[in-house]
């Protein structure tokens, strides 16, 4: 897979970061959600109310998603000028159909 240059909105980083311990506490709390999720897998997280993040995220996994992997999306509402408002997350794990 080709790997190209992506330009980040501003404190994507961070914003990432939140949202990725926002995910991990879900998780923690609701333990019975692994059961679904695959041994090894990449995580994509697509904030509902933060476009610029989302499609940032979805140019990451077009760049350097491994092959290999089974991808999880979690979609999850966090405003990018408060981002201490978060709603609960969602988490869906694509089924893979036998050709």
């Amino acid at each position: 897979m080709a790997q190209t240059k992506i330009d980040s909105p501003t404190n994507v980083v961070e914003r990432n970061i939140l949202l990725t311990g926002k995910i991990m506490q879900f998780l923690m709390d609701e333990p019975r959600i692994f059961d679904s999720l695959p041994e090894d897998f990449e995580l994509v997280i697509l904030p509902d109310d933060d476009p610029a993040v989302r499609q940032y995220n979805l140019e990451l996994l077009d760049s350097y998603a491994s092959e290999d992997k089974p991808i999880v999306f979690a979609r999850i509402k966090a405003h990018p000028d408060n981002l201490q408002a978060y709603g609960k997350p969602k988490i869906f794990v694509p089924l893979p159909i036998a050709a």
